[in-house]
């Protein structure tokens, strides 16, 4: 009997030893939090959303953002979790009906989002994106964005300079994921996202966005993170590629070209997201009754 107690007591140490020095090293996949259950995704245009709110039949939320804004919400289940599709809506400010691209409507988005579902567990900033070639990207490709910066807030006074850049690293989803894991089980590339205000770029951008080791580059991605770490809510980014940055061909020309198709890749690969997303909660829920 004592030989037993003592067998016992040496396999409960042993499991206490090896879970604590597991969840501070990160070496496992024992949870720590529940399984995800509230998701925003924000888009910046309607085209680029569209097929995915059809595709989950989202139905509009009329008084989701206040009545002064131009931002639209969708909302509905999808499996086990409630799905909310923000987009910035249309100009109406300078009257000219066009999708409000940019830092400044992202970031205002993503604010009163959060503000208005405290509970989210996770932010999924979806969109479309240029490509660098230096780094791989091919037009279609799907990123997963490890990091954001800005390239085109230049402010060279030394102390300002971080803020300028305002790099944020984006490679851990909370802890329900990373986005190393998730490229790898989804088969999408990984990559830092700079942002800034221009579909265009200048010499000056490129010199910047090549310090920011930029693999993609968008108008929304580094505002919608920083709105993100005010409310402390994970930021996971994906990027479908519609033009090369580092290419031959106009940016211009080659994302209208490519507008369309990328969106309809944003409704393949989206789910996929949210379901390896829920689907590694479940999973860690479970791990945890048997422990």
């Amino acid at each position: 009997m004592i030989s037993f107690s003592l067998q016992r007591l040496s396999i409960a140490f042993l499991f206490v030893f090896v879970t604590s020095f597991a969840l501070n090293t990160g070496a496992t996949s024992i949870p720590k939090t529940m399984p995800v259950k509230n998701v925003i995704v924000a888009i910046a245009m309607e085209a680029e959303a569209a097929p995915f709110i059809q595709h989950l039949q989202l139905k509009l939320v009329a008084d989701f953002f206040p009545s002064n804004t131009p931002f639209q919400a969708y909302q509905g289940p999808h499996g086990d979790c409630t799905v909310t599709v923000i987009t910035n809506g249309k100009d109406t400010v300078h009257e000219t009906g066009v999708d409000n691209v940019g830092t400044v409507p992202a970031a205002l988005a993503t604010f009163l989002a959060l503000q208005k579902l405290p509970d989210t567990d996770i932010l999924i900033n979806a969109g479309t994106c240029g490509g660098f070639r230096r780094k791989g990207a091919e037009i279609g490709n799907v990123f997963v964005v490890t990091g954001v910066a800005h390239h085109d807030r230049r402010i060279p006074i030394p102390d300002y300079v971080p803020y300028g850049i305002g790099k944020l690293d984006t490679s851990r989803h909370g802890d329900f994921t990373t986005a190393e894991v998730l490229a790898l089980e989804l088969e999408y590339k990984l990559g830092v996202c700079t942002t800034g205000n221009s579909l265009d770029k200048t010499e000056e951008d490129d010199k910047h966005m090549l310090a920011n080791d930029a693999a993609v580059k968008d108008m929304e991605a580094a505002a919608i993170a920083w709105s993100c770490k005010l409310f402390d809510t994970p930021f996971l980014g994906l990027k479908v590629v519609t033009d090369i940055v580092d290419g031959e061909h106009p940016t211009q020309d080659e994302f209208l070209a490519n507008l369309l198709a990328a969106s309809q890749s944003l409704q393949v690969a989206l789910p996929r997201v949210l379901d390896h997303i829920c689907h590694v909660g479940v999973v860690k829920e479970q791990a945890m009754e048997e422990l």
